[in-house]
């Protein structure tokens, strides 16, 4: 029998990706089949997750395999840092789904081919890459839209890949060209919602394209910026210093809970060892009573450039 299935390659976190599953999110490519690093394929896994759930378990994941059911969207595997398989269940939302396949699916698989995951937004300023990482709703993309705003381009957003070259220096490789923001910080920048696409049906964040200020090259990543939330009135930012380094990385590496289960407790502390011995860390502090992305904007790039004298 002849395979029909429309298979579509695309570019994303510095891989070929061969999927069966449209994701208008990424880079589209042309390349031979037979080239792709990452498959992405439907496949029915009722039986198998049948055979291997555990009551009250959500994630199964051991090394090199991971797999999780949302309930009424679908089942998703990840295998050998190579394969995601999706069995959708029925009518479930295309939408909603391809945000696990490029969220948790990607952060798994990327843990998987030993490439740290961080939970952030990534932005290149002056062909270096600079992470804001943080806890879901501290501003993340918030921050790099106001980046974006002054010329500036976005390597990843959600999920930032690290990886390290020949001469042991931390990169950043390009996600994909959008931003996910919430109604809040669409109006502050000017921005009118009727013109972007709600992530999932009645959700009040939006996916952003930016094709225009996205960079589509590895940069060496040059700092890391933890963003937390504040009651004070005011910015407040200091360095972070020996040991607090480190756990400050395990707390933002995407889909921490993943590294045990994995058997990567030793691969992560050694690269993020790597990482804080060429990088400066810092925690930002903002006040959650006011809009705050243009001065934090400020903070950084001083920062930044009192770090390069």
């Amino acid at each position: 029998m002849i395979d029909t299935t429309k298979r579509i390659a695309y570019k994303a976190f510095g891989l070929n990706i061969i999927s069966e599953i449209p994701l208008p999110e990424l880079t589209q490519i042309s390349i031979p089949v037979e080239l792709g690093e990452i498959i992405i394929k439907k496949d029915d896994l009722t039986k198998l997750w049948s055979e291997i759930y555990k009551s009250n378990t959500y994630f199964i994941v051991k090394e090199n395999f991971c797999m999780f059911k949302v309930p009424d969207l679908a089942i998703y595997l990840i295998q050998d840092g190579k394969k995601i398989t999706v069995s959708p269940i029925k009518e479930s939302s295309e939408d909603l789904s391809r945000l696990y396949i490029l969220g948790t699916c990607m952060g798994a698989l990327l843990m998987q081919r030993k490439v740290l995951p961080l939970h952030g937004s990534a932005i290149a300023i002056d062909e270096k890459a600079y992470a804001i990482v943080g806890e879901s709703g501290a501003g993340k993309s918030t921050l790099a839209s106001a980046f974006l705003k002054r010329g500036y381009q976005l390597l990843s957003d959600d999920v930032i890949p690290v990886t390290f070259t020949e001469e042991n220096i931390p990169i950043v490789t390009p996600g994909y060209p959008q931003q996910k923001l919430w109604l809040e910080s669409l109006t502050q920048f000017g921005l009118e919602s009727n013109c972007y696409r709600p992530i999932f049906e009645r959700e009040t964040k939006f996916a952003v394209p930016v094709e225009s200020q996205f960079a589509t090259e590895a940069f060496p990543l040059a700092g890391i910026f933890e963003l937390v939330k504040t009651d004070n009135n005011e910015i407040e930012m200091r360095s972070i210093k020996k040991l607090e380094k480190l756990h400050m990385l395990f707390n933002h590496t995407y889909r921490n809970f993943f590294i045990e289960r994995s058997g990567l407790m030793q691969w992560h502390f050694t690269t993020t060892a790597r990482i804080v011995s060429k990088i400066d860390l810092y925690q930002l502090r903002r006040p959650t009573s006011c809009f705050t992305a243009q001065d934090l904007t400020d903070l950084i790039l001083t920062t930044i450039k009192k770090e390069r004298k």
